[in-house]
């Protein structure tokens, strides 16, 4: 596992756990406001962690804390994820993964081996967008497969990031189409802190508190609940 830090204990990126959050490092998508550049950009790669010592760490702290939180970069990028996840629930915790939903068998696997408790995809926009705001290619088809493999999680979230020059209100339609029946959606504010992946979205704006008000009202006509972040 290529893991580029660490947070040894959140009580927010699991809801209702205690959890360590883990970031790997690597991404196959080069969103701009992405402000983990250091775990995206080749160039940027930080020193990762050795395994041993992460789940060291994790065998010592099972008295505190219940989960790990997974996150990145993109961690279905990392080929060894699957084994690494079986030794984490093998010492009883709960695990959550963050996804951009690019690839959906893995997401299958660690599904049919039960071996993840809550998955949070990412939904860029609306599948036309997803070109512009990722920057990369982007499989429409393994986005869509991968919706439908977390809607079928017993807790699930799906969450889009809005910054003002990528979405409008109205997109909120076709992202609530694509998530429709989902259990919870989260609204992100776009917020700069630390070095952003591309330094045009510096002092981008995302939407005021009215239109975030309207995004929520046409996202809860599609999901059992909405927030705004």
């Amino acid at each position: 596992m290529k893991i580029g830090g660490i947070q040894k204990f959140s009580a927010v990126d699991y809801p209702g756990y205690a959890c360590v959050s883990l970031f790997t490092v690597g991404c196959n998508m080069r969103c701009g406001y992405c402000h983990n550049s250091e775990l995206v950009l080749p160039e940027q790669y930080i020193a990762t962690l050795p395994t041993e010592d992460i789940l060291t760490f994790l065998q010592a702290r099972r008295s505190v804390l219940s989960a790990v939180t997974i996150s990145g970069g993109e961690p279905t990028e990392q080929a060894d994820l699957v084994d690494f996840i079986r030794r984490i629930k093998g010492m009883g915790y709960l695990v959550k993964l963050d996804t951009n939903g690019t690839r959906p068998w893995v997401i299958a696997q660690l599904q049919n081996e039960s071996l993840v408790d809550f998955i949070a995809m990412d939904i860029k926009g609306p599948l036309h967008k997803y070109i512009q705001i990722a920057a990369r290619p982007v499989d429409a088809a393994a986005i869509e497969q991968s919706i439908a493999l977390v809607r079928q999680m017993p807790q699930h979230e799906f969450r889009t990031t809005i910054v003002r020059s990528q979405l409008q209100v109205s997109d909120f339609e076709s992202i609530g189409a694509m998530v429709q029946g989902a259990q919870r959606f989260a609204l992100q504010r776009f917020v700069q802190q630390g070095a952003l992946v591309s330094p045009q979205f510096s002092g981008a704006d995302t939407f005021t508190d009215a239109e975030l008000k309207a995004a929520k009202q046409i996202m809860e006509k599609y999901v059992t609940e909405c927030v705004v972040h």
